[in-house]
């Protein structure tokens, strides 16, 4: 057969396997509906939901979005809509971003169908999203991470109410699920057979003339900005152009099966326009007929075989042990024969007519063949990558959660269901005509499209069916992340989540985890900040926290990888610990995140679930251990059993174990066939170290981590080469290279420097190793760098190139105006007709009152301050007339001026300091360059300084217009000035001293010679700072250009100056201060105070020099004795005191010394001060006193530093008030002082704030006080920071009124006081709390009551800082009810009061606080409860002053876990909390005992009866009423056994009904419904509610069933929604209210639980949505949402023990009866409950026993009320 005969067959065949495939029905949507989680869309004909904000950026077409709308007429838009009439009668493109799956007019009034939609990240669902796209996109790299599911169900069309046709009843029902990523997005529509019934609309316009449009399928991009002021249309897609292919739509598909469409349809990097799957072109139902029914379809064994390749059944049962973490119960196979191609009826809006996310079937459709239904699995999972069997040839268990994560990457050809497989040569296309089938390339990914997605230090590799991302040499990690190798790595992330310890629940929100691992020889090191103390000591056994970062980076030995070389920076681990003996369990979550800008690896941590309590104090160890690694493609798993040793002081030492299980899934690239794939490795932990430090509250973990194949064991260690023991010497930073035997080579890590074993960064930006593109600047990293994007700017599809953000893609302007873009910024302008900031638009005349600009509201909220001033000092922005911020900002305090952009924001690089011309504004930014590591440098040293001036004498480098290091640097202080590298650092030799010629820094630098000992003495001193810079006043030897110490040294910050020697030893004699002559050190010393002369006879040529040396001394010093060496006669010592300088008549020294003087006080002080350095010099910056001949202190001294000088006495001690500053004239010291006169007050005052400061400076900004010369303070004072004055009293203290404002005249404070009336007591209060302060200030948060002007107390007092108010007497106490938290109402404080009522607890209790002061005032600080307008406790309690919050019960008893801190969401105090699991529930003996006691008020007297418990918590066989001998027997429930009473002393002799207890857990308590579907009798029996067949009027006890057991309850109240199908009850023993779903399995739920004395009666409205129910003990009837929501009391008086309560939904009565014990009568009473109407959906069934027939004869009516009960104890409900 030739080759077009084969083509042609095969073309038949595939045309034949069209009709195979049937449309997806609507079990096979996505799940929707309420119980998915569905949020559901207002009824009417153009509604849009609410904002629904994105987790994380959708990307469509090239734009991203945060935000999306759901809207009734079929669409979802990224921008709110516009009124229906603007789009919906209008063909694409539209105005505003678009996902069209059914653009119509469609109306939901009146109940016509549903709209649901919701954001979720389930798993289940982001999996099915995975496998289509795979499908249909075969070479597409696309995990989603979120999808919108919007779903129209049962919608109908707009139509007109004129026409005379009745409405229609065609119905549409369609779908469509947006996947994506944090790159790209896909669409998928949804058509489920039989789910489109119309297929257009009428115009709302048409004018009767009969026209339909048909639907428009698609998607829009809306405008985009055109040129700089314009927009244009943006590009489009179509699916459908006429009705007929409205009609295909779920007849026809592009992904092999009708009706389901699917497109890519955004890139981050580029994307033009939407991309359509295609399968083998498009695949249709045919008609019947169309083929004949002898065609054959081949089997498909191929999927058959791997129906079942994730589970070995024999191994079920040991994974059911394990609960599965990541699993999802959703898309399960369909059970086998059933019939699936029936349409499921009209589906209400709460109970939808498709599977929840929790269950439900897998991906799979129907084929039809012979009229047979097959059910096949489209993507089988791990078909292709199944590691190869083990020995027994079995295959390796791979965890079912795992399996959901990411589906895999098959190389094989999708086949669609009935399909062939066509083989076609590229070459042969042009010469066949392919008819429907499709050939293109187009879908390939390549590195072309798509290189960056790789790392920058990855190559990209194409392979033949996608790319893939390799590590470059010198890196190392999976290619989309690399690492340089060798180098150690951080970790940083965070840690949150509930850890239960012991019962008591612990939250961690998110606190700080960071590790660090040393990759040479594989220790990690793991920190856990801010950990609480329970928990802290808790988790220091779960070392798996820190395991993960130990196998990521483990030391490697031969055969064997890391577990970063696998997974990259991007993985989930999830992990379960189980403990044991007790079986607590914990699971553990960490997800890779990626790398950080600084490189470091990023991993968010969340730990849920419960740990055994560990002492305080214990210690934790734990042995080595190894543990083995399972490959699979995409996941590791792995599990093991640990034990761990506890040492504490209260238990001594305990031995414990856990087992740990544990998957980590990530992404691989399966396109390289060459890469092989590991199936085990072994990682051996050797060291473990854990510790919790509660003085910090950090939880510490260290392992070291070796990564070999599983059995290498090391059989003799000694011979193990260092690099692979960890033994080596290598750096850090260096990487460890094996060689023969024990020899090993360090080298470098990549991106350092060095010989191995000291290795250094290198900066890749200053030595321009790299280059970044334009608008980025590169920034180092260790062992790397990154290039950084200006702000506007972002990577591009290289990941170096910046290209500019297009702001307005987000719509960041006005409705009503338009975004313009720019390069690296955007404007946002009024359209004309508006006018406004661009942010808010409002058009021209439509209001009088233009309202509040931002940069209005901005500067009226600052000027406005506290207490309506503005704050002191604080900046307020400038405004033009039209609202918008004034493109020249300037701070009127500190004089600085800067530009804005329209937003108000600080343009970069434009801040001018006071004094200086500011810039021109109006001139467009030039694009700006980034900072360089020099102007970084730069500007840290100026910003060091809190005004932004650079701190004095500090060196600020000097930076070219480039940005870079100026080659000569000089420091602006001392002079000195060297040449730097191009980072900066100091060229060593270079330095010069002031006054001397600049070295010439271009010549090339001379080969470096050893540093000289001058050369380390000033190195040395220039890094002593971390920056590597001269501390500042530091003395810095100066050294010539061969190293040596100059002979003159002169200290640049005191002046100082004297000689040394070649050691740099200071010679004696030669220092001289600043101002003066310094000595000639080229000179060479004279004759020291003691001369010898030793003159050699023997040697003539030292003897010349000697006679040389003699002339000299002779001409000098004339009465000098010179004695040759053979006279027996030394030279002499100097004597003290006789020398003389050149140019002074010399001393006489014939004359007798005199006795030498000892050293005086200032000689002493100035020698400590010269010798308290090392090297003799004197401390820099240190003050040495000047001392006069005779050694006494100069009568003035100055501080050469300083410049500062001042007056001294004898002694050395300063003489007041004569201290100068510098340049100013110092004081006459001679003069002698005026008798000093003790300072006053006022001076005291002033003195104490001046000599605050060490340097003896005021402080910046303190108040100074002013006084007068005689030292009173003056009437006026002034702050001159803030400009305020006030005028103050003889002792200081301000006068009342009388503080002014900067720039409002001061008061006349030389105005006479009016004669000052006596204070009242409201003033003395108010005064008394305002002197509180040392300084007298009032205390902050100091409650400081108001007096009015005749100082009585206001009627209405108010707390300034917790804005609490209440009413007040005239004494000042507090007027019971009529406190008001801040923001409510206050109350009218001159009504009158009404007559009190008794006070409650709650204001007994509140009002104690208030009175414990004993003036009567609260005290500060102090919790005051509140309370409601009943004088009941508030279900939530705040304390004003600490911001905490809680919940309380009726007592205002705090209920356990609600407590929150400051600034954290307060707990819902209206939702049932989950009582804490205790080691055995309470039993139902226990309960009833505790609620009786409680009955009783806490004391039942002698003769009430108490239930007595055995220990077990059984009842006891006798009972007995209270000490009374009245004693009766009882089962185990309780109830008493007949014939058993007795009242002689002798108790009755009762044998216990109840075995001893066996020690194992309670069943879950679950619903078993009754298996027919009968009307049925619901009742409550004790612990169990029964179901009990009704069977016209005969009972059958027999075939009553248990519908829900639940252990220790007193069930009560019992009724039934047949609307949602529940059940609810009442709890007497828990005081609760439940529910639970009349589902196999269900579980109860806990509605309320607090403020429940004893719970009866209850009822439910099945209209209205409420229930009613009945408290016997407080006497009282409340309601409340089904949930538990809207909870009210709706009586509380005439109330006598209510019990029994029943609702009429129809009719809103409510009916219930009293149990009046004095009374013995029952009565009914009704009341009316007023709300809104509310229908029934069609379809529903609503069915209840109506009241009014029994109450309708009162005797009858009572006889079957009361037989029901003695049927069954409690209340009834029927169902049905």
């Amino acid at each position: 057969m030739q080759r077009g005969e084969m083509l042609a067959a095969c073309l038949l065949c595939w045309s034949c396997s069209v009709c195979v495939v049937t449309a997806i029905r609507r079990a096979d949507m996505f799940p929707y509906g309420t119980l998915s989680g569905d949020l559901i869309l207002a009824e009417g004909d153009d509604e849009t939901s609410r904002v629904l904000s994105l987790p994380k950026p959708l990307y469509f077409y090239a734009s991203h979005f945060t935000q999306l709308y759901v809207a009734t007429n079929g669409i979802i838009s990224a921008q709110d809509l516009p009124m229906e009439k603007q789009y919906v009668d209008d063909g694409f493109p539209t105005d505003f971003p678009v996902v069209a799956p059914f653009l119509a007019d469609i109306d939901t009034s009146g109940g016509r169908g549903q709209i649901y939609y919701r954001v979720t990240e389930t798993p289940s669902v982001l999996n099915r999203v995975a496998q289509e796209v795979h499908r249909g996109f075969p070479d597409a790299k696309f995990t989603p991470t979120y999808a919108v599911v919007a779903t129209w169900e049962h919608v109908a069309p707009y139509e007109e109410q004129s026409r005379t046709t009745g409405p229609s009843n065609k119905v549409n029902t369609f779908q469509a699920v947006i996947g994506y990523d944090e790159t790209d997005s896909y669409v998928l529509f949804l058509y489920p057979e039989g789910g489109l019934n119309f297929f257009g609309t009428r115009p709302k316009e048409s004018y009767n003339v009969e026209i339909e449009l048909p639907a428009r399928v698609g998607f829009s991009r809306g405008e985009v900005p055109y040129l700089i002021f314009s927009r244009t249309e943006g590009p489009h897609y179509s699916v459908t152009s006429d009705e007929q292919s409205v009609k295909n739509l779920y007849q026809v598909g592009n992904t092999g099966i009708p009706g389901v469409w699917l497109f890519h349809t955004g890139n981050r990097y580029s994307f033009n326009n939407i991309v359509p799957a295609s399968i083998g072109g498009l695949l249709a139902t045919l008609p019947p007929g169309a083929l004949s029914l002898d065609t054959t379809t081949p089997e498909y064994t191929e999927f058959e075989e791997y129906t079942d390749n994730s589970f070995d059944p024999d191994n079920q049962e040991e994974e059911d042990d394990y609960p599965l973490t990541g699993g999802d119960p959703e898309f399960q196979p369909a059970p086998a024969g059933g019939d699936h191609l029936g349409t499921p009826p009209p589906a209400s809006p709460n109970a939808p007519s498709s599977p929840s996310e929790e269950s439900g079937p897998q991906v799979s459709y129907g084929s039809k063949h012979d009229g047979q239904i097959a059910r096949f699995i489209t993507d089988p999972v791990y078909s292709q990558d199944v590691p190869p069997a083990g020995p027994k040839g079995q295959q390796p268990e791979v965890p079912l959660e795992v399996v959901d994560i990411y589906p895999p990457y098959n190389n094989e050809p999708n086949l669609s269901p009935g399909g062939h497989v066509i083989s076609v040569d590229e070459g042969d296309v042009d010469d066949i005509e392919t008819g429907v089938i499709q050939y293109t390339t187009e879908n390939k990914e390549t590195c072309a499209r798509f290189q960056q997605q790789c790392s920058q230090n990855a190559i990209c590799s194409d392979y033949a069916t996608g790319y893939c991302c390799h590590c470059q040499s010198g890196f190392y990690g999976n290619g989309r992340h690399c690492l340089p190798e060798g180098a150690p790595q951080r970790v940083s992330g965070k840690m949150s989540g509930t850890v239960t310890v012991g019962s008591t629940p612990v939250e961690l929100n998110n606190i700080d985890l960071h590790a660090y691992v040393v990759v040479g020889d594989g220790r990690a090191y793991t920190a856990i900040s801010e950990v609480p103390e329970p928990v802290g000591w808790a988790l220091m056994p779960l070392a798996p926290i820190g395991e993960l970062f130990g196998w990521l980076f483990a030391l490697e030995l031969p055969n064997s990888q890391a577990g970063f070389k696998i997974t990259g920076a991007e993985f989930t681990r999830r992990a379960e610990v189980i403990f044991y003996p007790g079986n607590q369990r914990l699971s553990i979550t960490q997800t890779g995140r990626g790398l950080d800008d600084h490189n470091h690896l990023t991993v968010d941590t969340v730990v849920s679930g419960s740990v055994p309590f560990l002492p305080p104090g214990a210690e934790v160890t734990m042995d080595p251990f190894k543990e083995t690694y399972q490959y699979y493609p995409s996941v590791a798993t792995s599990t093991s059993v640990r034990e761990y040793s506890v040492v504490s002081a209260e238990r001594g030492s305990e031995s414990f174990s856990f087992q740990l299980k544990q998957n980590i899934t990530y992404r691989d690239c399966r396109h390289d066939n060459r890469a092989t794939t590991l199936e085990t490795l072994q990682i051996t932990m050797e060291r473990v170290f854990v510790m919790y430090v509660k003085e910090e509250r950090i939880l510490r973990y260290a392992i070291t981590n070796k990564i070999s194949p599983v059995g290498a064991e090391i059989t003799r260690p000694e011979l193990v080469n260092p690099c692979y023991a960890g033994t080596h010497d290598c750096d850090t930073t260096a990487q460890c290279i094996p060689q023969e035997g024990q020899a090993f080579q360090c080298q470098c890590a990549t991106g350092y420097r060095g010989d191995g074993r000291n290795c250094y960064d290198i900066d890749e930006c200053t030595e321009s190793l790299i280059s970044c593109g334009a608008h980025a600047q590169c920034v180092n990293l260790p062992g790397s760098h990154r290039c950084q994007c200006q702000s506007g700017y972002e990577l591009g599809f290289d990941g170096r190139t910046c290209v500019d953000i297009d702001e307005c893609s987000s719509s960041p302007c006005h409705i009503s105006a338009r975004c313009i873009n720019g390069l690296g910024s955007f404007q946002c302008q009024c359209q004309p007709g508006f006018y406004g900031d661009g942010f808010y638009c409002s058009q021209q005349g439509a209001q009088t009152v233009r309202p509040k600009s931002q940069c209005e509201q901005h500067r009226d909220s600052l000027q406005s301050g506290e207490g309506g001033r503005p704050s002191v000092g604080a900046f307020i922005p400038q405004c033009d007339s039209d609202g918008r911020y004034r493109t020249l900002q300037c701070h009127g305090s500190t004089g600085h001026c800067w530009c804005v952009d329209s937003r108000g924001q600080e343009r970069a690089g434009t801040r001018t300091p006071p004094g200086t011309a500011p810039r021109d504004c109006d001139r467009p930014d030039e694009p700006e360059r980034p900072k360089t590591h020099c102007e970084h440098h730069r500007e840290s040293v100026q910003t060091t300084s809190p005004e932004g001036y650079p701190i004095a004498g500090v060196f600020v480098p000097q930076c070219d217009d480039n940005g870079q290091y100026i080659p000569l640097q000089c420091h602006g202080s001392t002079g000195y000035c060297w040449c730097v590298q191009n980072n900066g650092q100091e060229i060593a030799g270079t330095r010069t001293v002031p006054g001397e010629t600049p070295t010439n820094c271009d010549n090339p630098v001379e080969p470096e010679r050893p540093k000289t000992h001058c050369e380390h003495h000033r190195d040395s001193v220039q890094t002593t700072s971390p920056e590597g810079y001269p501390i500042v006043g530091a003395y810095v030897p100066q050294c010539d250009a061969n190293g040596q110490y100059r002979p003159l040294q002169c200290h640049g910050s005191s002046g100082h100056c004297w000689c040394v020697d070649s050691t740099g030893q200071e010679r004696a004699g030669t220092r001289t201060p600043p101002g003066t002559p310094t000595v000639d050190c080229d000179r060479p010393d004279e004759p020291e105070s003691v001369l010898k002369l030793n003159v050699n006879t023997t040697e003539t040529a030292h003897r010349l020099l000697v006679q040389k040396d003699i002339l000299y001394l002779e001409s000098m010093y004339p009465n000098v004795m010179l004695m040759d060496s053979t006279v027996p006669c030394s030279i002499g010592q100097e004597r003290e005191g006789t020398r003389t300088s050149p140019g002074a008549p010399p001393t006489d020294c014939d004359k007798p010394d005199e006795p030498e003087r000892p050293k005086t006080h200032c000689e002493q002080h100035r020698d400590s001060v010269q010798t308290t350095s090392p090297e003799g010099y004197p401390i820099v910056g240190a003050y040495v006193p000047q001392c006069d001949d005779n050694g006494q202190y100069r009568p003035q001294q100055c501080h050469g530093s300083s410049g500062h000088c001042w007056c001294v006495d004898s002694t050395g001690q300063e003489r007041s008030g004569t201290r100068t500053p510098p340049g100013t004239p110092s004081v006459d010291c001679d003069r002698p002082d005026e008798p000093a006169r003790p300072k006053t007050h006022c001076e005291q005052h002033r003195d104490s704030v001046q000599t605050t400061s060490p340097e003896g400076y005021p402080l910046l900004g303190a108040f100074v006080p002013q006084c007068d010369d005689n030292g009173q303070y003056t009437s006026q004072q002034c702050y001159s920071s803030t400009g305020q004055c006030w005028c103050v009293d003889a002792r200081g203290e301000e006068r009342d009124g009388t503080r002014t404002g900067p720039g409002t005249p001061p008061v006349d404070c030389d105005r006479p006081v009016e004669p000052e009336r006596p204070k009242t007591h409201c003033e003395q209060h108010r005064d008394s709390v305002q002197t509180t302060s040392p300084e007298g200030y009032p205390i902050v948060g100091a409650y400081v009551p108001q007096c009015d002007d005749n100082g009585q107390y206001r009627p209405q007092q108010c707390h300034g800082s917790s804005g609490h108010c209440w009413c007040v007497d005239s004494t000042g106490q507090e007027r019971a009810g009529t406190r008001t938290p801040p923001g409510t109402p206050s109350v009218d404080c001159d009504r009158p009061d009404e007559p009190a009522r008794p006070k409650t607890h709650c204001e007994q209790h509140r009002d104690s606080v208030q009175t414990t002061s004993p003036e009567g005032y609260p005290l500060l600080g102090a919790f005051v409860p509140q309370c409601d307008d009943n004088g009941q406790y508030t279900s939530q309690q705040c304390y004003s002053s600490t911001g905490q919050c809680w919940c309380v019960d009726a007592r205002g008893e705090e209920r356990d876990g609600t407590r929150t801190g400051p600034g954290t969401p307060p707990v819902d105090c209206d939702r049932p909390v989950p009582v804490a699991p205790t080691q055995r529930p309470e039993s139902v003996c226990e309960r009833w005992k505790a609620s009786l006691i409680e009955h009783y008020g806490g004391k039942p007297e002698s003769q009430q009866y108490v239930p007595q418990c055995d220990p077990d918590g059984e009842f006891s066989p006798v009972q007995c009423y209270g000490e009374t001998t009245y004693c009766w027997c009882v089962d185990q429930d309780g109830r008493e056994v007949p014939g058993t009473r007795s009242h002689s002393a002798v108790k009755p002799a009762c044998l216990p009904s109840v075995a001893p207890p066996t020690v194992r857990p309670l069943p879950r308590p679950s619903v078993t419904p009754p298996t027919n579907t009968d009307i049925t009798l619901l009742y409550a029996q004790g612990q169990k509610i029964g179901a009990l067949p009704l069977k016209g009027t005969k009972l059958d006890a027999s075939e009553s069933k248990t519908l829900l057991t639940l252990h220790g309850s007193i069930v009560v109240g019992i009724a039934y929604d047949c609307k949602e199908n529940r059940v609810y009850w009442t709890d007497l023993s828990a005081r609760t209210i439940n529910r639970a779903s009349m589902e196999p399995g269900a579980e109860p739920e806990i509605l309320i639980n607090t403020n429940l004395v004893s719970p009866e009666g209850l009822a439910v409205d099945v209209k209205r949505r409420r229930m009613f129910w009945v408290d016997s003990n407080p006497d009282m009837i409340e309601t409340a949402n089904l949930d538990g929501s809207g909870r009210r009391t709706l009586f509380d008086t005439d109330l006598v023990n209510p019990r029994a309560i029943i609702v009429v939904s129809s009719t809103g009565t409510l009916y219930w009866t009293d149990w009046n014990r004095e009374a013995r009568r029952s009565r009914a009473q009704r009341w009316t409950v007023r709300t809104a109407k509310w229908w029934c959906q069609t379809g529903s069934v609503c069915q209840t026993l109506s009241p009014m027939t029994r109450l309708q004869d009162k005797s009858a009516g009572l006889m079957q009320v009361r037989s029901v009960w003695s049927v069954s104890p409690r209340m009834v409900q029927v169902a049905k």
